[in-house]
């Protein structure tokens, strides 16, 4: 006798599969903002960035505190726009050759905003 599955076994093992595979992909192009990871492999920065925006971790630092946590910018403005600028290597991307970068913007000397900003 043939085991059938009812719809309802069939939605919810559905949804499980479309959950695993989510995550795993999150795994796989996105992790948590680790200081000696983002310095020792500048190539793999874009998996962190997210996470270090969302969890506001860099908000009201000073230039010397974003320093001690990222190290020295890959650039920097001039002194009219603070705003330091971090290279978070190449996204795997087919479509879009556009560089990102981090973008880091003070005002009164400490973090006013944290921000992606292409090339």
């Amino acid at each position: 006798m043939a085991l059938r599955l009812k719809r309802t076994h069939k939605i919810g093992i559905f949804f499980l599969a479309v959950f695993v595979i989510s995550f795993s992909l999150l795994e796989l192009f996105e992790e948590r903002f680790k200081e000696e990871r983002w310095t020792t492999n500048p190539a793999q920065r874009y998996k962190m960035v997210d996470d270090l925006i969302e969890s506001q971790l860099l908000m009201y630092k000073s230039k010397l505190e974003v320093r001690k946590i990222l190290g020295e910018p890959s650039s920097s403005s001039n002194a009219e726009k603070d705003i330091f600028i971090y290279s978070i290597g190449d996204l795997p991307n087919f479509f879009n050759s556009r560089k990102e970068h981090l973008l880091i913007i003070f005002v009164n000397q400490s973090v006013d905003e944290v921000t992606l900003a292409f090339e």
